[in-house]
């Protein structure tokens, strides 16, 4: 089970849901990453009240990983931004965001849980 940890991107409205225009900002997702992602037809991507359930859960997911990172970056919203786009080659090679791309989030979490873990 997930946890929010505190929001330091500010990427949480009042009601602790995600923002989706800034978790797709922070990810540099487009409509083609986030229906890839989720597996719901570019058709069906809506970031509005109207979010498809499925993507929605996904986002929620995002949002927790944006904000675990922007903890090491004390908030950082350009650092945390920038770890997601880099390749990282204790990730295969693989950004951040091409992992969750490709439907490795799970494996992501894990890295990045494990990775705040050991630099406490």
């Amino acid at each position: 089970m997930l946890a929010f940890p505190q929001d330091s991107l500010g990427i949480l409205d009042e009601s602790q849901k995600p923002r989706y225009q800034k978790v797709a900002d922070l990810l540099k997702f487009g409509t083609p990453e986030i229906a890839q992602a989720t597996g719901v037809p570019k058709s069906k991507v809506l970031l509005t009240a109207r979010i498809p359930p499925e993507i929605a859960d996904r986002f929620v997911e995002w949002a927790i990983a944006l904000n675990l990172v922007a903890q090491y970056f004390q908030g950082d919203p350009t650092k945390t931004s920038y770890w997601f786009t880099m390749r990282n080659p204790l990730l295969g090679g693989l950004a951040p965001r091409d992992m969750i791309r490709v439907g490795r989030f799970w494996r992501l979490y894990q890295f990045i849980v494990e990775a705040l873990a050991e630099n406490e």
